[in-house]
């Protein structure tokens, strides 16, 4: 039977008719989705207008209006009928009898109907009182009656909702927020409301209304085909249960599927998932666009009122190579050129994520769209950068939902489209595999501190999970894939041996401390032969708290982390040796030993930048960009006279020209015998400006001159520039922590820092041990991602290693500086 056919029985039979046609049509296997939504909005609509005609006979000026989801003519098998009897006020009393005319058969069939019977002032009055009736309101749809009724009503409605656009789009986004709040994210939930969760068809309803107010306008990419995938579920669901529900319970979830033609509930829920999550980000991204544009009329007058009209430029301030703020967003900068920088979509994820900014739509499009692949490996600072962001606590998760949205994750780690909305069926699970994976990298950014490399921490952190893409034991299968993506982004064989040993044992501690006899010496061994060595079992501990903590509530507790605490001591004491004591230094080179001897004999400083450029998969032929950095940056030398100060003069003159310390080393150097009996320091350091070129040589040397003898002020320079840039609302990061090994050298004192990684740091620490009398004999800098691992070996003034309370009160002090 045709769709003509069931609308003329529905028109011949009455009520009896329509209800026979209605089943018929939800009964049609060959019809589902927008055409059977679409041809039961028609139905209903013929019937509801032969029920309007019979009963209005001469009756002027009242129209019939369909609302809401009905006048977007998107029926399903069980939704309400949203009705409006709409009339100018000349006869009450007929349209009173009208009204139950209308009523009465659509309760007599049983269907559900929100109906309300008002001329057009009452409904502009109660749509101006009422969010939700005006966002109803602007989906009306005539039906029957007085067409020119309805039009004026929707004409008025519209251009209320455009005026009143500053004032109801704040309150409409609270309204998402709060439902939000009580109802969870539609992307993660084992049972999701499809209708009223975050990212359901109430967030696409909102868009809708948003895109009305011409203030902004959602990305459209994906987001009808989201939605029909969520409406197309609610059908299902409907006929699978018969009930007006949004709810996707487990117990039904295999039915919606088969009745959807899916191969299982876990299909379909990762259908429901990924076109939540198209919502979800859609939205983000639409609220966003509404506050930067209420924000801009709300200044513009004043600005205008101050310089005397025209329009402001947007304010753009630095934050990496390419990455710029503009608008309270992460966008590109002008002279970017992602097409021949790969690693500008890693560097521009980092930057947003440290500086808790949003990553603009714009910047995240153009560069899936132009942004050239990263060759295998990776250079060395795509997998710097890939560290930081997965360092920036909380904002990572933002930030990488943007790159996910337009495909730029996948791309970048294509094993991760196997664990990608894949949900987890487990009561204690409350995220999606890949959810959890970055949550447990926002775990671990908070445990950087306790490792002494918090790059694998962060790493394992992401792929622990990986292999649950795969059949068979997850852990197993996690294994090999960690060892392959370890050696694309870039990690040495050694560190790729310890990230899959990591992810085949993240399960390790957690398991055997609550299910196995720690008292009996054959666990702890065994544990001890799986993680290896003591740097590997911190790892593993730091890991296993965060995948716990970013499994749910019921994952962890303090009686679970001190069973963990134990095991861990207990294995280390397996583990444990003698510290190893201070690495001797190499013989130094040729030129180190030039630049000393000329050091010493100038008694000046004398220093040499010699870049290494790093290949990143430039084609050949293609011309570098003029000026651009190396990606790690460059070998800096400085050979400088044995005086006090000269850590905090040469890191402090770095800073001063936007220079980023990636490895650092100090050490005295003596000269040759036949030269004379005196020492040099010698500073090897590797160096990357944070954007644009690097200084030249000569320049540094004259300010490390002044800097030396005191007529540079740093920290002045330091704090002005400061000064001049607003504090972002960044990630906070965890507090540093300053330890002390006492094992690590019979000759010095090892002071090791673990702190966040920002301009000027090792100035600050150097001006810290300068007052604090020491003398650093040596000292190994290194920085993985967002977070800088120092160790300075440090004396008396006469040569000797501290005692310990002289030792734990600087450590103390160099915390107190820190955090400060």
């Amino acid at each position: 039977m045709t769709g003509t056919d069931v609308r003329n029985e529905a028109e011949d039979s009455g009520p009896s008719g329509y209800a026979a046609a209605r089943l018929r049509l939800l009964g049609e296997e060959a019809r589902s989705g927008p055409p059977r939504r679409a041809a039961l909005a028609g139905l209903t609509d013929d019937w509801l207008a032969g029920l309007f005609t019979a009963g209005a006979q001469d009756l002027r000026g009242v129209s019939l209006v369909a609302v809401g989801g009905y006048g977007r003519g998107e029926l399903s098998p069980r939704s309400d009928l949203d009705l409006l009897l709409l009339h100018d006020g000349n006869a009450p009393d007929a349209v009173a009898a009208l009204a139950d005319r209308l009523w009465y058969p659509v309760w007599d069939l049983g269907l559900a109907l929100d109906h309300s019977v008002r001329t057009p002032a009452e409904a502009r009055r109660t749509a101006g009182e009422d969010l939700k009736a005006h966002l109803g309101l602007l989906d009306a749809r005539h039906l029957a009656g007085d067409l020119g009724l309805t039009a004026a009503l929707r004409t008025t409605v519209l251009a209320d909702w455009r005026n009143q656009a500053p004032k109801r789009l704040p309150e409409l986004r609270d309204l998402c927020v709060e439902r939000a709040e009580r109802q969870g994210e539609l992307q993660y939930l084992l049972e999701p409301d499809l209708k009223e969760a975050r990212g359901g068809l109430r967030d696409a309803t909102a868009l809708r209304a948003v895109a009305a107010s011409w203030l902004a306008d959602a990305p459209r990419e994906g987001l009808a085909d989201a939605r029909r995938r969520l409406l197309d579920a609610r059908d299902a669901l409907h006929l699978a249960t018969g009930r007006a529900t949004d709810r996707l319970a487990l117990q039904e979830q295999d039915q919606v599927a088969a009745e959807l033609g899916l191969l299982d509930a876990d299909t379909l829920l990762r259908q429901v998932y990924e076109a939540a999550r198209v919502i979800s980000y859609a939205s983000d991204v639409t609220w966003r666009e509404v506050g930067r544009v209420l924000r801009s009329r709300a200044v513009r007058p004043r600005l205008r009122a101050m310089l005397g009209g025209g329009r402001p430029v947007a304010e753009r301030s630095p934050l990496a190579e390419g990455v710029v703020e503009q608008d309270g967003e992460a966008v590109l900068a002008r002279s970017a050129r992602p097409e021949r920088d790969p690693v500008l979509p890693l560097r521009a994820a980092a930057a947003a994520a440290q500086a808790g900014l949003p990553l603009s739509l714009h910047a995240v499009r153009r560069l899936a769209a132009v942004a050239r692949p990263l060759p295998t490996p990776w250079p060395a600072e795509a997998r710097e950068q890939l560290v930081t962001l997965l360092g920036s606590g909380r904002p990572t998760v933002d930030v990488w939902e943007a790159l996910e949205a337009e495909g730029l994750i996948s791309r970048l780690l294509p094993d991760w489209e196997r664990v990608r909305c894949r949900p987890q069926r487990n009561a204690v699970h409350i995220w999606t595999v890949d959810r959890h994976l970055i949550e447990t990298a926002v775990r671990a950014s908070e445990l950087t501190r306790r490792v002494s490399r918090p790059d694998l921490l962060l790493v394992s952190a992401l792929l622990h999970d990986i292999g649950k893409g795969w059949p068979g034991d997850h852990s197993v299968a996690g294994e090999i894939i960690a060892k392959d993506v370890a050696a694309r982004i870039g990690f040495d064989p050694a560190d790729a041996a310890v990230l899959s040993t990591l992810v085949r044992h993240h399960l390790l501690l957690i398991e055997t401390a609550t299910r196995r006899d720690l008292d009996d010496p054959a666990t702890v061994r065994a544990v001890a032969d799986a993680v290896g060595t003591q740097s590997t079992l911190e790892l593993l501990h730091a890991l296993t708290e965060a995948d716990a903590l970013a499994t749910g509530p019921a994952a962890w507790s303090s009686w679970r982390g001190s069973l963990v605490a134990d095991l861990v001591r207990r294995v280390g004491a397996v583990l444990a040796g003698d510290g190893p004591d201070e690495p001797e230094p190499a013989a130094p080179t040729a030129e180190q030993e030039r630049l000393a001897i000329e050091a010493f004999r100038t008694g000046s400083p004398v220093l040499a930048l010699r870049a290494q450029p790093e290949p990143v998969g430039e084609p050949a032929g293609e011309e570098e960009t003029p000026g651009a950095p190396e990606p790690l940056g460059v070998e800096l030398l400085i050979a400088v006279p044995d005086q006090p100060a000269v850590l905090p003069a040469v890191a402090g003159v770095l800073a001063v020209h936007r220079l980023t310390v990636r490895t650092a080393e100090l050490r005295t150097l003596r000269l040759p015998d036949d030269v004379d009996d005196g020492a040099v320091l010698l500073l090897n350091w590797r160096v990357a400006a944070e954007y644009g070129s690097l200084p030249q040589a000569a320049r540094l040397r004259a300010d490390l001159v002044r800097a030396l003898d005191g007529s540079l002020d740093i920290a002045g320079r330091l704090a002005e520039r400061d000064a001049a840039y607003p504090r972002r609302r960044g990630w906070t990061a965890p507090p540093p922590r300053v330890t002390v090994d006492p094992a690590a050298s019979h000759h010095a004192t090892v002071i090791e820092v673990r702190t966040q990684d920002a301009p000027g740091l090792l100035f600050r620490i150097g001006m810290a041990l300068e007052k604090a009398g020491v003398q650093v004999r040596s000292m190994h800098v290194s920085t993985l991602g967002a977070n800088a691992v120092d160790a300075f070996y440090v004396t008396t003034g006469t040569g000797a290693p501290l005692q310990d309370g002289d030792a734990a009160s600087l450590a103390r002090v160099l915390e107190e500086t820190l955090r400060g």
